[in-house]
């Protein structure tokens, strides 16, 4: 906040002593009071002037790295300041303002600056680190500059007003991969993985046909069938996944509804959301994701194209709950289908619920539900019908509840 009254304590107590000196002067005709006081409030204003003259800023440019920050991990904050200033100024102490989502220590000494009649204007780099705290897009700034004159009788506070935007995404928690599940679940070996979602190019041998060209005559295939054989690429198809985030507020909070950030349980689902996400394209998935009355959250992404796995990041920065309900009529959207792992998130599991999301299990070869509030025996139903299960909490580890989930053979209802 802009302090109206330029001058410390130091600063007041001078003003009040050379008035004291002035009625003094006046009362006893004591004239070396009346200089003395003159001299205090030449040296008040010469230190407010030295402070308030000369001194403007032009840029205030800040850079994050990385640009977009999650959900409890490190963002560095660099801040870049133009100042013009006619005559030498002080230090200070500077200070950024940090939105609600944003936590750390932005504060540090400001330096001195000489005159820039001749140099022109001074750039000054300032770093510091934060924290993610709040899912969102946040405003950091403004930025002050809190600086007194070298007797500390006069302040100063610039306050810098430009504000940069700041995307804070959800928090991607490390999962455990499901290669070892690749021949139940439709996944590919994990060499093959790694082909940014191309597929693996095999070779393969076939008899030769009239018009193959004679350059892609397989020697060794020939030698040993005792027939001409052709080499053929045969491209591996890559295997599909969905995870399904349940948005309906009414299985969250209303608070989920009004901003991102606000409901610890909707913030631990869509962690969990973009974490498995990221699980499954990492392990060479192609992974739809969506809501569960079919609205597209994010377009499908390759198996191993991370590079959108980090764009899908900024689009979930800003995901909140709808009203509508449609997760009873989930199974509508894998009827008549098969396809890889499905992966559930919903807040408030009710056993009809679990009863209702039953056929969908049927479809998937890993069908997965990560419910954060199950009510009864909902969870127990629901593994009854097929599905891994395992409850979010809001304040555990997601990745033991995803771990529990993908465990073969068992149940696993972890608090």
């Amino acid at each position: 906040m802009r302090r109206l009254w330029p001058l410390t304590i130091r600063g007041t107590g001078a003003v009040a002593l050379a008035i004291a000196c002035f009625i003094v002067a006046n009362e006893v005709g004591i004239s070396e009071l009346m200089y003395f006081g003159i001299l205090l409030l030449a040296v008040v204003a010469a230190s407010v002037c030295s402070l308030y003259i000369g001194r403007r800023s032009d840029v205030v440019t800040r850079s994050l790295v990385p640009d977009v920050a999650s959900v409890g991990r490190e963002t560095v904050v660099s801040v870049r300041i133009g100042v013009r200033t006619a005559v030498p100024t002080p230090p200070g102490i500077w200070q950024d303002t940090l939105p609600a989502g944003l936590r750390g220590k932005a504060q540090g000494p400001f330096p001195a600056l000489g005159s820039g009649l001749r140099g022109g204007e001074r750039v000054i780099d300032l770093t510091y680190t934060v924290t993610g705290a709040r899912r969102g897009v946040h405003s950091l700034g403004p930025l002050t500059v809190r600086s007194t004159d070298p007797f500390g009788l006069a302040r100063r506070t610039m306050v810098f007003g430009r504000r940069t935007p700041v995307t804070v995404a959800p928090a991607v928690v490390e999962l455990s991969a499901l290669v070892d599940y690749a021949g139940a679940t439709g996944g590919t070996l994990h060499t093959t993985t790694n082909q940014l979602g191309q597929g693996a190019d095999n070779l393969v041998a076939r008899p030769y046909a009239p018009g193959d060209s004679m350059r892609r005559i397989h020697w060794r295939a020939t030698a040993h069938r005792d027939a001409l054989m052709v080499r053929q690429e045969e491209q591996e198809s890559t295997p599909e996944a969905t995870v399904v985030l349940d948005r309906a507020a009414l299985r969250w909070s209303i608070d989920a509804l009004q901003a991102p950030g606000t409901d610890p349980g909707f913030e631990a689902g869509v962690s969990a959301c973009v974490s498995a996400v990221s699980r499954l394209v990492h392990d060479g998935y192609g992974v739809e994701v969506l809501d569960s009355d079919g609205t597209v959250l994010v377009e499908r992404i390759d198996g191993g194209d991370m590079t959108e796995v980090e764009a899908m990041l900024v689009q979930f920065a800003t995901v909140t709950a709808r009203r509508d309900d449609s997760l009873p009529r989930l199974s509508r959207l894998f009827a008549g289908i098969s396809t890889g792992p499905v992966v559930l998130i919903v807040g408030r599991l009710d056993p009809a619920d679990a009863d209702a999301i039953g056929p969908v299990a049927h479809h998937s070869t890993l069908p997965l539900v990560l419910a954060a509030t199950p009510v009864g025996d909902a969870l127990d139903r629901a593994a009854d019908h097929g599905w891994n299960v395992a409850a979010l909490d809001p304040d555990g580890d997601i990745g033991i509840a995803w771990a529990g989930a993908v465990g073969r053979g068992t149940r696993h209802v972890l608090a």
